[in-house]
């Protein structure tokens, strides 16, 4: 019977496992879904992204235009690279945690399969235990001979457990150590195409475009205008010209507020 325990303890380790391996690698599976469904989101918005930019790009003046258009290209690239992380996530890495419960299925099968056999060698030694009590000499070696046959088929299927249960441990070993690295390897390749694509550009990216020729034409025009009217001011003979404290004061709107013409007060 000690071995009989033995084995028992054996095989409620080896169920332990399973369902340890069960629990967590569910985890993982939704916890790695949820995060490849997140980056994938990414990638649609910054795809949106790109579209704005182009957008904008083409309702500016040529050399903005070009810049823009530039940016939202590399940009674009990016995401290309983040497309192929998504669908490496998705292959490599949460469709084969999705098929793992079938594995686990197939474990849990020989371990009940083991426990049965189990069974049947606790229950034929209870009863070669009755009948060495009471029962007549050829009964009793009937019953060892039971008991004999239900050890053997134990044996085998103890040995057959360790085996597919061994075959498990080092099948979970490497798929972890293979969806680790699939996990790690394209974020570092990613930020290495990251720093090809963006390297180019410093902190200040649009430093050297100049805005465009309209904006600076209305501001020169506007400065001619209050120089004008300054020199306007300051001429008595001009038709136009004010004296006296006590006429208002008269503003010219240029850029960034208003100007007060010199002799004047509100």
């Amino acid at each position: 019977m000690n071995i009989v325990f033995s084995r028992d303890s054996q095989v409620r380790g080896m169920d332990n496992t399973v369902a340890n391996t069960e629990k967590y690698f569910g985890q993982f599976c939704s916890l790695l879904a949820a995060y490849t469904r997140k980056t994938a989101r990414l990638r649609n918005k910054a795809d949106q992204l790109v579209k704005q930019l182009i957008d904008f790009a083409n309702s500016e003046n040529p050399e903005l235009r070009a810049t823009m258009r530039g940016f939202a290209e590399d940009l674009a690239k990016v995401q290309d690279y983040r497309q192929a992380q998504v669908e490496r996530l998705e292959t490599k890495v949460v469709n084969p945690l999705k098929l793992y419960g079938a594995q686990i299925k197939q474990t849990r099968a020989e371990i009940k399969k083991f426990k049965r056999v189990q069974n049947r060698e606790i229950k034929q030694l209870e009863k070669l235990e009755k009948l060495r009590q009471k029962s007549p000499w050829d009964r009793q070696m009937i019953a060892e001979t039971r008991v004999q046959r239900a050890a053997m088929d134990s044996s085998r299927t103890t040995l057959q457990l360790e085996e597919t249960v061994d075959a498990f441990q080092r099948q979970k070993l490497k798929d972890l150590q293979v969806k680790v690295s699939t996990l790690v390897s394209p974020r570092q390749d990613f930020r290495a195409k990251m720093q090809g694509v963006y390297g180019h550009y410093n902190t200040q990216p649009l430093a050297n475009t100049n805005p465009s020729p309209s904006v600076l034409q209305s501001l020169a025009s506007q400065g001619t205008l209050q120089v004008q009217l300054y020199r306007a001011n300051e001429d008595p003979e001009h038709p136009h010209a004010n004296h006296g404290r006590g006429q208002s004061a008269h503003c010219v709107c240029g850029q960034g507020g208003y100007l007060m013409l010199p002799g004047h007060s509100l």
